[in-house]
């Protein structure tokens, strides 16, 4: 198995060295400079150099990670249409082939492919070369079950390093990876896998979550009747090592092979666009689409996002030596696959598999800053929402050990709101450093190669303020939109650019591109990880509307603007508010669909949000704005209460203030309404277009499927309120 470095146009240094800590993006346009005489006098004409210059712009990011093909690419982008683009034929790829170039360095170097812990306290730590070997052993198992290049390989599985093993082994012999998590009912799970017919289902036998079992056998059986596609059934005993079922195949027998194939193994060279992995989208209203992407489309997404972006080196490099990733996130959700991507350029990925806030007897929002602590984290991610946890529940991240080696913070999930992103850095501030000289990440002088073994031996953020890294992108390209940029300012609030290569923009109500103003999230030309196509859709039309019919035809799409033929087809049409501030800086403003519309002024909910739980009686609140033809709009706001705290006249009046002050007396709430949940998806997001589609008339079978929901108990309350509210209303 070949090992390399990937070249990034740096130097290695010798051990106990402590070169400048460069940021990524630095160190890429320093090669560009070298490689290409490319020199850019900002951030800005970066940019637009890569979206308009598409070809140049994806070739450098192949050419700056030394990707391999046996085989030349004959075109970078020979077919620019949307959807239908075509990336580099003639290329082979393997995501696979690409982690593993980075096993004998890494291991060298004393460092960790995965770092895992649970609920429970079971801390793991899995070498390169073992990783190599299992999944070579799990990889010749699913071979001689049959499993062909094309077959589908499905997972019921949490967030441990089993999963990521389950994936390396399914996509290097060609197979197609799903993945459903453990907290998901049966008809959800079916819901997604009957759709894709798999070969092969990957279960566990059950989960810890906030302080308790749960038992999965039940699942496991009902998905073996009801998947009649299904050939071969592997077993992980989570809760029980030793577990056995009848017509199971036990996971450890599949990865204990250690002989002289399994160390010839090699992951099989596969067309650029051989199809990688199935995601859902959330399934909020009928069945989830089933969203392909390619091999390659998604390795070189994932290095531009993960390494250009958000700043996550090689954990073996001089420059971001010791460097572990960690970004809290169950297999449900795309983060655990921008975690798993850390893989790819030879980074320690730092998981957690549990409740990040404790049980209900026993909450504690300090869960994953103690593991972050322990195990050396220097990036840190999580959904915004729970950085805002953090701060309602007033916790001081100095009570949870040294947080000193994380020198980034990352969000996405939800727009993060000033507020939130002010406490985090005064929280880090806080904290102080250690040794002011050491950089970022990297070890100090004299220190052990060990990346982290001793927590104490790398260097902190040198007095710099932490960098948060939000961003904003989605499962359906499995990539960002917009995000960081390690070198530009920080506002609370915003997020600090279009990423490279994404043609972002934001659209008023006539289709053209505005600045300083909210508008529709477009981009305009292709990347390289957008799906292939959505499974079963046979002549693309779900595909088409889920996010091309917006715009007509050509209108925008000539690469650094202006209209474009018909024939290369529509923008694509992300489905959320955006405003584009003069000096570069965006801020999502929440779905595009929900968004509130009065008295001619649009405003994001996010927003209002903001607003109303800043108020520390407020945990939670939705707003949606019902608008009738013919009629004034209504537009309700529903808050969840801390325990204790009543919605009387004075908190409403408090909370209209809020509103009134943060934003204009047009956007006072006609009703407040006290509700004990406010409907979230699997993944955490607020269901306002459901319930909007609800309370305007439409049942609720329609709108929702609650098998996607988090917490589905709570729409008794809305139905209610919904009919109730439908006796009031006078008739068209």
């Amino acid at each position: 198995m070949e090992t390399k470095h990937i070249p990034h146009g740096r130097g290695t240094s010798a051990q106990g060295s402590t070169p400048p800590y460069v940021p990524q993006i630095r160190l890429y346009q320093q090669w560009l400079h070298a490689t290409r005489g490319l020199q850019f006098d900002s951030y800005d004409a970066l940019w637009r150099w890569s979206v308009t210059e598409l070809d140049a712009f994806w070739q450098s990011v192949w050419d700056y990670f030394d990707l391999q093909s046996p085989t030349p690419h004959t075109a970078v982008l020979a077919k620019n249409t949307m959807p239908g683009a075509q990336w580099f034929p003639g290329a082979q790829v393997n995501y696979v082939r690409q982690v593993m170039r980075h096993v004998d360095a890494a291991h060298a170097a004393g460092l960790p492919a995965i770092i895992s812990r649970n609920e429970k306290g079971n801390h793991r730590e899995l070498a390169w070369p073992e990783l190599r070997r299992q999944v070579a052993s799990l990889a010749l198992h699913l071979k001689a079950q049959g499993v062909q290049p094309g077959d589908r390989v499905a997972a019921y599985l949490p967030n441990v390093p089993e999963a990521m093993i389950a994936f390396l082994a399914t996509a290097s012999i060609g197979a197609v990876w799903s993945i459903c998590a453990p907290d998901m009912g049966t008809h959800a799970v079916l819901d997604r896998f009957r759709q894709i017919e798999p070969k092969v289902l990957i279960s566990v036998d059950g989960v810890t979550y906030g302080g308790r079992d749960h038992d999965r056998t039940g699942v496991l059986a009902e998905l073996r009747a009801r998947l009649p596609s299904l050939q071969h059934v592997l077993l992980l005993g989570n809760l029980d090592a030793s577990i056995s079922i009848a017509g199971c195949a036990s996971w450890a027998g599949a990865t204990a092979r250690n002989d002289a194939e399994t160390a010839a193994f090699e992951p099989m060279w596969l067309a650029f666009d051989h199809p990688l992995w199935i995601v859902y989208s959330s399934g909020t209203t009928g069945l989830p689409k089933p969203i392909v992407h390619g091999h390659g489309g998604s390795m070189l997404v994932a290095l531009q996002l993960k390494v250009l972006h958000n700043d996550i080196g090689c954990s073996y490099e001089a420059n971001s030596f010791g460097e572990r990733y960690h970004w809290y996130s169950s297999t449900g959700w795309v983060m655990w696959n921008a975690q798993m991507s850390g893989l790819l350029s030879g980074t320690t990925c730092v998981i957690f598999d549990g409740n990040p806030g404790g049980s209900k007897e026993h909450p504690d929002w300090g869960v994953l800053w103690r593991f972050a602590a322990e195990t050396g984290v220097t990036f840190f991610g999580a959904g915004a929402a729970f950085f805002a946890n953090c701060m309602k529940a007033g916790i001081t991240l100095s009570d949870y050990g040294d947080l000193t080696r994380i020198r980034a913070l990352g969000t996405t999930g939800s727009p993060l709101s000033p507020e939130v992103q002010q406490w985090g850095t005064a929280q880090f501030e806080a904290l102080g450093t250690r040794d002011n000289a050491a950089a970022p990440g990297r070890p100090k002088q004299g220190a052990a190669p060990s990346g982290g073994s001793d927590p104490h031996a790398v260097g902190e953020r040198g007095g710099e303020p932490i960098w948060w890294n939000n961003i904003s992108g989605g499962t359906d390209f499995c990539g960002a939109f917009i995000g960081g940029n390690r070198e530009m300012p920080q506002v609370p609030g915003e997020m600090q650019c279009r990423m490279l290569g994404a043609a972002v923009e934001a659209w008023n109500a006539e289709g053209q591109p505005v600045t300083d103003e909210v508008g529709e999230l477009v981009c305009a030309q292709p990347l390289p990880s957008m799906p292939l196509y959505l499974w079963g859709d046979k002549d693309g039309s779900r595909y088409l509307s889920s996010y091309f019919d917006m715009y007509p035809a050509g209108h925008g799409r000539q690469p650094g603007g202006g209209d474009g033929p018909a024939s290369m087809g529509a923008v694509w049409r992300h489905g959320d508010w955006l405003k584009i501030g003069a000096n570069g800086g965006c801020t999502i403003y929440g779905r595009s669909d929900a968004t509130i519309n009065r008295h001619g002024l649009r405003m994001g909910t996010s927003e209002i949000y903001s607003a109303v739980e800043a108020l520390p009686e407020v945990l939670d609140s939705m707003v949606v704005d019902l608008e009738y033809l013919g009629r004034e709009s209504y537009m309700p706001l529903f808050v969840v209460l801390r325990p204790g705290q009543a919605l009387d006249e004075a908190l409403r009046a408090r909370i209209n203030a809020a509103v009134r002050t943060a934003l204009s007396p047009r956007f006072v709430p006609d009703d407040i309404f006290a509700v004990a949940e406010v409907p979230r998806t699997l993944s955490g997001k607020k269901q306002e277009l459901p319930i909007k589609k609800l309370l305007l008339g439409q049942p609720i079978e329609k709108v929702v499927n609650k098998d996607a929901m988090a917490n589905p108990g709570c729409l008794d309350w809305y139905v209610a309120f919904a009919a109730e509210r439908a006796q009031t209303l006078p008739t068209a």
